[in-house]
């Protein structure tokens, strides 16, 4: 089994398979998106606008643990 065997949640709930990413550099993150608490966008932001011509992709993976 390898990452890209793997399907997470995204914050809609639909399910993204990270076979999706294959080739990309992958940051998982996990945030609690759910209750809006969430200043890492910010700098995740702007990696991802400073690498993702270089072939960066983040997902998100939204915590489920609050209101």
């Amino acid at each position: 089994m390898s990452i890209y065997d793997i399907s997470v949640k995204n914050a809609k709930g639909e399910d993204v398979s990270m076979a999706d990413f294959k080739g990309k550099v992958i940051v998982v993150v996990n945030t609690a998106t759910g209750c809006g608490f969430t200043p890492q966008y910010k700098p995740l932001e702007e990696m991802y606008e400073k690498y993702h011509d270089k072939g960066l992709e983040i997902v998100d993976v939204p915590c489920n643990q609050f209101a």
